[in-house]
């Protein structure tokens, strides 16, 4: 592909210009509290990638121009340098154009959400303690993933079972594109081993609820403190000695739309409030988020939206060592690493899987 003609399909100018006019604008978002910076930090991310992309894509069309002009000079020596370098260089183009055509799709199918912190929640579901057992299985290999990540978990709510599974969960994973990761981790996950308690080792199986909600910023959701409903209560459960001596936790409701969020973690009551209201703030966010879905019908966002929470979406087969992912139809037999955090090839896997199905969609 010579310069020319890739001179007419991307505009490198027009591009450095929307990404000079992005970095301006980052600059004076910290200044500017109405400012939505995951929003100009995303769409800055995208253009810095696109510009490098493009500027490498002129850089090697530049140089295979060069060589066919001295291969048309009739120069032997020259030309049989030249010759060489064009067989380097046509598949560089066509690899450097092919990737700017995926980053072009991969924006049109982001989500404005990825490079948010999120809410993570988990519910057990049929199977009693069993569930709860696994809720906590799949907390731990959440917390291990981000720890890998380096991002940072903090939880807001936690209700304990007896033998130490999880009623339960609620917790803030904070870092650069979390949702992006695990918003396909939405859903109700199952699993299929035999209980320590079950001594005819019969297998069981049983279910947990995991959701992953993206952080709402000030500006995405405002919240009126006459719309609040807020409760001092004193903390319950597993969580020390203090808990039966502290009117720490709070629970603040959302007066017009019930929604409400609760916090005990914490020994203060100003902690615990900020923990809710961000719970809180998610979601309502989410809440946004569900009904411009259902008013656009648009299958990228219907497809993280509650309706998915309620399917069953991944498989734990224990006596096989297997994971399935049932939305993607892909297994992986390294069970037990998956738990233990090794949750990067599932994720890249289901998150191609599912970009797929959506650019299929979209040519549908």
């Amino acid at each position: 592909m010579k310069l020319e003609e890739i001179k007419k399909k991307y505009d490198l100018e027009k591009i450095k210009s929307e990404k000079e006019a992005l970095e301006e604008r980052m600059g004076s978002a910290h200044r500017n509290p109405s400012a939505n910076m995951s929003q100009i930090s995303a769409e800055l991310a995208y253009i810095s990638d696109l510009y490098l992309l493009v500027d490498s894509l002129y850089s090697a069309a530049r140089k295979y121009d060069e060589a066919q002009q001295l291969i048309a000079e009739g120069d032997t020596e020259l030309g049989e340098m030249a010759r060489a370098e064009v067989a380097d260089l046509e598949p560089k183009i066509a690899q450097l154009d092919e990737q700017i055509t995926q980053k072009e799709i991969e924006k049109k199918l982001a989500d404005p959400d990825d490079m948010k912190s999120v809410i993570l929640e988990i519910r057990p579901g049929a199977g009693g303690e069993e569930a709860a057992l696994f809720g906590a299985d799949l907390f731990r290999m959440y917390k291990a993933f981000s720890d890998m990540k380096g991002w940072n978990m903090s939880v807001i709510e936690n209700s304990v079972s007896e033998n130490g599974g999880i009623k339960y969960l609620a917790a803030r994973i904070e870092g650069r594109d979390v949702f992006k990761h695990l918003k396909y981790e939405s859903g109700v996950h199952r699993v299929q081993r035999i209980p320590a308690t079950e001594s005819g080792g019969r297998i069981h199986t049983s279910t947990a609820s995991v959701a992953i909600l993206p952080e709402a910023e000030d500006v995405e959701i405002e919240i009126d403190e006459k719309d609040l409903k807020v409760e001092v209560m004193r903390a319950s459960g597993a969580g020390g000695q203090h808990v039966n001596k502290t009117s720490s936790a709070i629970r603040i409701t959302h007066i017009p739309t019930g929604i409400f969020a609760s916090s005990q973690e914490s020994r203060v009551q100003q902690e615990n409030r900020k923990l809710a209201m961000q719970m809180l703030k998610a979601r309502l966010y989410e809440q946004k988020r569900e009904e411009e879905a259902r008013k656009r019908s648009d299958m990228r966002h219907s497809q993280i939206g509650s309706a998915m929470r309620s399917e069953k979406i991944r498989t734990y087969n224990y006596p096989q060592s297997r994971i399935t992912d049932h939305r993607v139809k892909a297994s992986w037999h390294n069970l037990e690493a998956i738990l233990n955090g090794y949750l990067d090839e599932v994720v890249e896997e289901v998150n191609r899987g599912m970009m797929q199905q959506m650019l299929d969609e979209l040519k549908d």
